[in-house]
């Protein structure tokens, strides 16, 4: 369980790191837009992410 969850981790960074890496200015920029937004808005793009993984964990269990 704990190796898994590293390596799931691991995954995370480095999928996090790409935006960044390949395209600085696009992720400034979405991330000016994002201190912009209200609360409300940005919980609700926390729950479609977090929805969209649980959906995908579902998927890949099956």
């Amino acid at each position: 369980m704990g190796n898994a969850l590293l390596t799931a981790i691991a995954l995370m960074l480095i999928l996090e790191g790409c935006a960044p890496l390949l395209a600085p200015a696009l992720w400034r920029e979405v991330l000016l837009r994002l201190a912009d937004m209200r609360d409300g808005q940005i919980r609700t793009i926390g729950l479609s992410a977090m929805l969209a993984g649980v959906i995908l964990l579902i998927l890949l269990l099956l």
